[in-house]
Protein backbone atom coordinates (compact mmCIF):
# COMPACT_ATOMS: atom_id res chain seq x y z
CA UNK A 1 0.00 0.00 0.00
CA UNK A 2 2.72 2.50 0.95
CA UNK A 3 4.69 1.82 -2.25
CA UNK A 4 1.56 2.30 -4.37
CA UNK A 5 0.85 5.61 -2.62
CA UNK A 6 4.46 6.72 -3.13
CA UNK A 7 4.33 5.88 -6.84
CA UNK A 8 0.99 7.64 -7.35
CA UNK A 9 2.16 10.70 -5.43
CA UNK A 10 5.44 10.81 -7.38
CA UNK A 11 3.61 10.54 -10.70
CA UNK A 12 1.21 13.29 -9.63
CA UNK A 13 4.13 15.57 -8.74
CA UNK A 14 5.81 14.77 -12.07
CA UNK A 15 2.62 15.58 -13.99
CA UNK A 16 2.12 18.72 -11.93
CA UNK A 17 5.70 19.85 -12.54
CA UNK A 18 5.32 19.40 -16.28
CA UNK A 19 2.02 21.28 -16.28
CA UNK A 20 3.42 24.19 -14.29
CA UNK A 21 6.50 24.51 -16.50
CA UNK A 22 4.24 24.51 -19.56
CA UNK A 23 1.91 27.07 -17.94
CA UNK A 24 4.86 29.35 -17.18
CA UNK A 25 6.05 29.20 -20.79
CA UNK A 26 2.53 29.92 -22.10
CA UNK A 27 2.04 32.86 -19.70
CA UNK A 28 5.20 34.70 -20.83
CA UNK A 29 3.34 36.45 -23.67
CA UNK A 30 0.31 37.49 -21.61
CA UNK A 31 -0.32 41.14 -20.77
CA UNK A 32 -0.39 42.43 -17.20
CA UNK A 33 -3.81 41.99 -15.56
CA UNK A 34 -6.01 45.09 -15.34
CA UNK A 35 -7.31 44.25 -11.86
CA UNK A 36 -4.82 44.36 -9.00
CA UNK A 37 -5.56 41.51 -6.60
CA UNK A 38 -2.47 41.89 -4.41
CA UNK A 39 -4.31 43.20 -1.32
CA UNK A 40 -6.94 40.45 -1.53
CA UNK A 41 -4.19 37.90 -2.11
CA UNK A 42 -2.24 39.05 0.94
CA UNK A 43 -5.41 38.87 3.04
CA UNK A 44 -6.16 35.33 1.81
CA UNK A 45 -2.57 34.29 2.41
CA UNK A 46 -2.67 35.70 5.95
CA UNK A 47 -5.93 33.91 6.73
CA UNK A 48 -4.62 30.69 5.21
CA UNK A 49 -1.30 30.62 7.01
CA UNK A 50 -2.91 31.55 10.34
CA UNK A 51 -5.60 28.85 10.04
CA UNK A 52 -3.05 26.29 8.89
CA UNK A 53 -0.73 27.06 11.81
CA UNK A 54 -3.58 26.95 14.36
CA UNK A 55 -4.81 23.55 13.20
CA UNK A 56 -1.27 22.15 13.10
CA UNK A 57 -0.87 23.24 16.72
CA UNK A 58 -4.06 21.33 17.58
CA UNK A 59 -2.71 18.26 15.76
CA UNK A 60 0.62 18.51 17.57
CA UNK A 61 -1.16 18.33 20.93
CA UNK A 62 -2.80 14.98 20.13
CA UNK A 63 0.28 13.01 21.15
CA UNK A 64 2.67 13.61 23.99
CA UNK A 65 5.60 11.78 25.52
CA UNK A 66 6.11 9.31 22.67
CA UNK A 67 2.46 8.23 22.62
CA UNK A 68 1.69 6.33 19.39
CA UNK A 69 -2.08 6.03 19.74
CA UNK A 70 -4.24 7.68 17.06
CA UNK A 71 -6.90 10.08 18.27
CA UNK A 72 -9.67 12.06 16.66
CA UNK A 73 -8.62 15.73 16.48
CA UNK A 74 -10.84 18.20 18.36
CA UNK A 75 -11.21 21.97 18.31
CA UNK A 76 -11.23 24.58 15.57
CA UNK A 77 -12.77 23.40 12.33
CA UNK A 78 -12.05 19.76 13.20
CA UNK A 79 -15.64 19.63 14.46
CA UNK A 80 -16.94 20.01 10.87
CA UNK A 81 -14.11 18.83 8.57
CA UNK A 82 -11.40 16.20 8.81
CA UNK A 83 -8.52 18.25 7.40
CA UNK A 84 -8.95 21.97 8.11
CA UNK A 85 -5.20 22.42 7.75
CA UNK A 86 -5.56 21.30 4.11
CA UNK A 87 -8.41 23.76 3.56
CA UNK A 88 -6.31 26.61 4.91
CA UNK A 89 -3.34 25.48 2.82
CA UNK A 90 -5.53 25.82 -0.28
CA UNK A 91 -6.54 29.31 0.91
CA UNK A 92 -2.82 30.16 1.24
CA UNK A 93 -2.14 28.97 -2.30
CA UNK A 94 -5.13 30.92 -3.59
CA UNK A 95 -3.68 34.03 -1.95
CA UNK A 96 -0.37 33.43 -3.72
CA UNK A 97 -2.23 33.07 -7.02
CA UNK A 98 -4.07 36.35 -6.41
CA UNK A 99 -0.79 38.15 -5.75
CA UNK A 100 1.05 36.73 -8.76
CA UNK A 101 -1.92 36.62 -11.17
CA UNK A 102 -0.25 34.18 -13.55
CA UNK A 103 -1.42 31.06 -15.28
CA UNK A 104 1.41 29.25 -13.51
CA UNK A 105 -0.07 30.15 -10.12
CA UNK A 106 -3.57 29.10 -11.17
CA UNK A 107 -2.29 25.70 -12.33
CA UNK A 108 -0.42 25.39 -9.03
CA UNK A 109 -3.56 26.13 -6.99
CA UNK A 110 -5.74 23.75 -9.00
CA UNK A 111 -3.19 20.94 -8.83
CA UNK A 112 -2.54 21.43 -5.13
CA UNK A 113 -6.25 21.70 -4.33
CA UNK A 114 -7.08 18.51 -6.20
CA UNK A 115 -4.28 16.65 -4.43
CA UNK A 116 -5.29 17.93 -0.98
CA UNK A 117 -8.98 17.23 -1.61
CA UNK A 118 -8.09 13.65 -2.53
CA UNK A 119 -5.92 13.24 0.57
CA UNK A 120 -8.66 14.69 2.75
CA UNK A 121 -11.24 12.32 1.30
CA UNK A 122 -8.92 9.36 1.98
CA UNK A 123 -8.29 10.62 5.52
CA UNK A 124 -12.04 10.80 6.21
CA UNK A 125 -12.49 7.24 4.96
CA UNK A 126 -9.62 6.12 7.21
CA UNK A 127 -11.13 7.80 10.29
CA UNK A 128 -14.53 6.22 9.57
CA UNK A 129 -12.93 2.78 9.30
CA UNK A 130 -10.74 3.09 12.43
CA UNK A 131 -13.03 4.87 14.90
CA UNK A 132 -16.54 3.62 15.60
CA UNK A 133 -17.37 6.88 17.36
CA UNK A 134 -16.17 9.11 14.51
CA UNK A 135 -18.96 11.61 13.76
CA UNK A 136 -20.44 10.98 10.32
CA UNK A 137 -21.44 14.64 9.92
CA UNK A 138 -17.76 15.62 9.73
CA UNK A 139 -16.96 16.20 6.04
CA UNK A 140 -13.64 15.80 4.22
CA UNK A 141 -12.57 19.37 3.43
CA UNK A 142 -15.54 21.68 2.75
CA UNK A 143 -17.76 22.23 5.80
CA UNK A 144 -21.29 20.77 5.44
CA UNK A 145 -20.69 19.97 1.73
CA UNK A 146 -17.83 17.52 1.00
Amino acid sequence: MALTDAIITSLAYLLFTGATIYAQIVSLDLVEPEIDLKAAGLALYGIGITGNFYHHVLLSRLRSGGDREYRIPRGGLFKVIVCPHYLFEIVEFLGIAFVSQTLFAVVFVVGSALFLIGRSYATRKWYLSKFEDFPTHVKAILPFVF
